[in-house]
């Protein structure tokens, strides 16, 4: 071997060692929802949003124990008059009174502990509050049941999105695919044409703009195309740079529908907690007004010392109480009626709102069962349609070749060819869409 062989030998070799080779990625409809799912915002947030209504339960349930308090201070008693010698204090000249006629005419000061320490523990516990922490409670927990149906109810909406996201990136791949055979189909013509040496000018010149037009359909559709799987990868958490297989393909025959009647959604769901949550929330605010019933208990400690270094040397002062104390709101000028007439109105707005949009789902879920079915049922006819059309254009592809027909019926019969394909997947496309109307709108 030589040495310019051998150089090519191991140019071959680091190439192969350095260059890796690239796959498309498999993506099925299944694992495209997931990925989507998974990256969503919307559901990241709607998570979050049940995370935070189980904690504010926590904070409500949190007023039915007691609640333990602790304090602690340090004082110094200062001599007004004297402030550098704050522990002798002269007698007050009205206790002057009190003193043996002896002492009268005398200045008596006395000395006391000026260091002062306490401490204690108070301890309350609600016993009865006529409902005010009861219904609060409740009014949380229908929260997290409106946060719980939110989170559903956005689960839904982006599985839609990611099925409307995928089937769309696929028809895509379709569109494609279709406009390809029809710009191959039109510069087949054209080669028979020419070949059989009977190219007039007018057939000529329609096959030119016949192919133009349609390379031009090819270049919209690979566009679309990739603006489609662009968005895909994006909303999927896909690199931008990664090739796609979308592998699900669009059925060929639909199985009907089972839909029975529309009994419940997430949106009823929470529009109805709502209503639980404003009316609880109103009891609550009117229970405001009624006395709240609490056992009490508390213990202090104070020791007192001239001496701050023998504050502890000795032992201190305690007591220590309990009891049962009963707080009554006498006048607090209308606020808790006001405030419980705020939340009243809350739940009847939102119960016309419940209303309402059981009126408008239910129809949204009776006009998807019915674009299903109405779809489906066109199906059948559209791709009978679309079959005898592509026996009509082979006859005329047959016919062109022996020039019993002209460029210009080729063209048209190829056009209705194209249309009918794309009607028929559009089609196909939109009874996915309706199914995935019934998933998302029904129990």
């Amino acid at each position: 071997m030589n040495n310019k062989s051998r150089l090519l030998s191991v140019v071959v070799c680091l190439c192969a060692l350095f260059v890796t080779p690239s796959f498309a990625l498999d993506l099925t409809l299944a694992d495209a929802v997931e990925k989507i799912a998974h990256e969503s915002h919307d559901l990241k947030k709607a998570n979050a949003n049940v995370k935070k209504a189980e904690a504010s339960l926590d904070a409500a349930n949190a007023n039915r124990w007691f609640q333990l308090e602790g304090t602690a201070s340090y004082m110094n008693l200062v001599n007004v008059e004297r402030p550098l010698d704050s522990r002798n204090f002269k007698l007050p000249p009205e206790l002057g009174g009190l003193l043996p006629e002896a002492l009268k005419d005398k200045e008596i000061s006395f000395e006391i502990p000026d260091n002062i320490f306490m401490a204690g523990l108070s301890l309350t516990q609600p016993l009865y509050t006529f409902g005010k922490i009861g219904n609060a409670v409740k009014s949380v927990k229908s929260a997290i049941k409106m946060a719980n149906a939110s989170q559903e109810l956005t689960l839904r909406e982006v599985r839609y999105a990611a099925t409307d996201l995928y089937w769309t990136a696929k028809m895509t791949d379709e569109i494609v695919i279709l406009a390809e055979r029809d710009l191959k189909n039109a510069r087949s013509a054209k080669s028979k044409l020419t070949s059989a040496g009977r190219a007039n000018r007018s057939n000529l010149l329609k096959i030119e703009s016949d192919i133009a037009t349609k390379e031009i359909n090819v270049s919209d559709a690979k566009f679309n195309r990739d603006t489609a799987h662009r968005m895909l990868k994006i909303m999927a958490g896909i690199d931008l740079n990664e090739e796609l297989v979308l592998t699900d393909s669009f059925p060929k025959t639909f199985d009907a529908i089972n839909a029975g009647e529309l009994k419940n959604t997430p949106q009823w769901e929470i529009l109805g907690e709502q209503v639980n949550m404003y009316e609880r929330l109103a009891r609550s605010k009117r229970a405001g007004a009624y006395p709240t019933l609490a056992a009490t208990a508390s213990y202090n400690y104070m020791s007192m010392s001239g001496d701050i270094g023998h504050m502890f040397d000795k032992s201190g002062s305690q007591s220590a109480t309990w009891g049962v104390a009963l707080q009554v709101p006498i006048f607090t000028g209308g606020l808790n009626r006001a405030n419980a007439t705020v939340e009243a109105m809350n739940a009847e707005a939102a119960r016309q709102d419940l209303e309402q949009a059981k009126k408008i789902t239910s129809e949204q879920y009776d006009n998807a069962v019915k674009s299903y079915d109405h779809l489906r049922g066109n199906l059948a006819t559209l791709q009978n349609a679309r079959d005898l059309a592509a026996k009509t254009y082979e006859l005329s592809q047959n016919r062109f070749a022996s020039g019993q027909t002209s460029a210009v019926e080729l063209a048209d019969v190829s056009a209705g060819l194209y249309q009918l394909d794309m009607a028929l997947l559009n089609t196909k496309y939109k009874i996915l869409m309706s199914a995935e109307s019934v998933k998302k709108l029904g129990e």
